[in-house]
């Protein structure tokens, strides 16, 4: 039987680009050939990307207010459809799913004058812009979070939550153990690397900050920006604190499983993270994100109890000092806290996605 063929169409982030290497695996593992749409800044991340090949075409934002970017856009937008249909025309899909990002548009547009099913993927707890121009057009929307703002009414919301990096969600192996009385309590602390000056600074003030009692039994893990390692050392050492410091760290599924707390910028892939391995958390969303999106994808864990959230305005050093205080004193409740998350994970997203892109390949009678 001759295998069926999904497009993909995804953007040069990790948030793009993670769940759409997650549902090629899958949909390779039944049987599917799989092949991959992007841009030049997207194809640099997925070298490695399986199945048919990486193609490069032509994407740029569709939302520009300055006229002459705009009508460069426009150009570079037009090119881009031309070679997302030819792309169509040779690779004969039975589907495209669309990740999000602007490679994203040509693809799904082409898409759409070829009359090829489609799918668009959405990671965020509100719809990015481009996956908001054809969330009413597509099969199916699937979504990491059950809360998705900006959609509109006549879309088809189906909730797969987001794909989590299978090194990682081992982690959900490791059942949560609290912080005993007057033993060691550890702090994974995330989001430092990509210009989160205020986690990078504010964290180690503030656990220098804590009585000594409470300190001394800490081991702090933290992403830390190149330029704060040297003052957060600094600080920690002062302080009496176990710290390990990097701008970036690859075991992340041994330090998840280790933690007894997260305190972490709240983007679709920590978030969903955090809930299929089932830790507590503390997050800071981003203030700067589009459309808030940071604040809702924290929010659902927030309002079952499963974590805390701190806006950057209240992320000052004694604010922070006096939430973990009161986090850290209570092992029972963050152990209730692990078990909430825990709950609210999806483990099998990538799977779930999978499902959503065979139905709409799926001939209709």
């Amino acid at each position: 039987m001759t295998p069926k063929r999904v497009l993909i169409a995804a953007g040069g982030t990790g948030g793009h680009m993670f769940p759409a290497r997650a549902a090629a695996d899958a949909l390779m593992a039944r049987g599917w050939q799989v092949k991959l749409v992007t841009d030049a800044r997207g194809a640099k991340h997925a070298r490695d990307f399986p199945g048919e090949g990486v193609t490069e075409i032509e994407a740029s934002s569709p939302f520009s207010k300055n006229p002459i970017k705009m009508a460069q856009s426009v150009m570079k937008l037009t090119t881009g459809v031309f070679q997302a249909r030819k792309i169509l025309a040779e690779y004969q899909p039975h589907v495209v799913a669309g990740f999000g990002g602007y490679p994203a548009f040509p693809v799904l547009t082409a898409a759409w004058m070829n009359s090829v099913p489609r799918v668009i993927h959405e990671q965020n707890a509100v719809l990015g812009r481009v996956n908001r121009l054809f969330a009413g057009s597509v099969v199916s929307v699937a979504s990491g979070f059950t809360r998705l703002d900006k959609m509109p009414d006549e879309a088809v919301h189906a909730v797969t939550g987001n794909p989590v990096r299978a090194q990682v969600l081992s982690a959900r192996e490791v059942e949560y153990e609290p912080p005993q009385p007057g033993g060691e309590i550890r702090l994974l602390v995330l989001g430092g690397s990509l210009g989160a000056r205020i986690l990078s600074e504010t964290v180690p003030r503030a656990i220098a900050a804590l009585p000594e009692d409470l300190r001394l039994r800490l081991k702090v893990v933290q992403q830390t920006r190149e330029e704060s390692l040297d003052s957060a050392r600094g600080l920690y050492a002062d302080a009496g604190v176990q710290a390990e410091l990097s701008p970036f760290f690859r075991d992340m599924g041994r330090l998840y499983a280790e933690t007894h707390l997260v305190i972490s910028r709240s983007g679709a892939s920590s978030v969903s993270e955090i809930s299929a391995i089932g830790r507590p958390a503390l997050f800071v969303p981003l203030a700067i994100a589009m459309d808030d999106h940071q604040t809702a994808n924290a929010q659902g864990l927030v309002k079952v109890g499963a974590a805390n959230m701190m806006t950057e305005a209240e992320f000052t050093v004694d604010h922070l000092r006096a939430q973990l205080e009161t986090l850290l004193a209570d092992g029972e409740a963050l152990d209730a806290r692990a078990r909430l998350a825990r709950t609210e994970g999806r483990p099998d997203a990538h799977e779930r996605l999978a499902d959503l892109i065979v139905q709409a390949a799926e001939p209709k009678t």
